[in-house]
């Protein structure tokens, strides 16, 4: 490949790691301008959803709305799951958490110092 076409051409797929990031080149997990850049804080209200739709029936209560990233969301995450003694997950910039958790979310939230609403359902 000469060094015209190698400016020119990116790893888009591979089999090893996935899809890459387009502008680190790094497979999509391991990306580190996503990890660098901080949400958009919105509001400065975090959000508590209880969802239901696409999970068979069973209700998640989600976490919309915080001004954190990668580990400390993460983090969070953690300490909220055992706090609430249910499982949950990270995706993209919220937090689930499984089953109608809102009321108790909602204390723990307030007592860290966030402005929390109740929203949806």
């Amino acid at each position: 490949m000469s060094p015209a076409q190698s400016a020119n051409s990116r790893r888009v797929y591979s089999t090893d790691g996935g899809r890459h990031c387009p502008a680190c080149q790094r497979p999509v997990d391991d990306c580190v301008c996503r990890a660098e850049s901080r949400p958009d804080s919105g509001d400065g209200i975090v959000r508590l959803h209880r969802e239901s739709k696409g999970r068979g029936g069973k209700s998640v209560t989600v976490v919309r709305g915080l001004p954190l990233t990668g580990s400390e969301l993460k983090a969070l995450a953690k300490q909220l799951k055992q706090r609430c003694g249910t499982g949950g997950a990270v995706k993209q910039d919220s937090i689930e958490i499984q089953g109608d958790q809102r009321e108790l979310l909602k204390g723990e939230l307030e007592s860290r110092g966030y402005r929390v609403k109740l929203a949806g359902g």
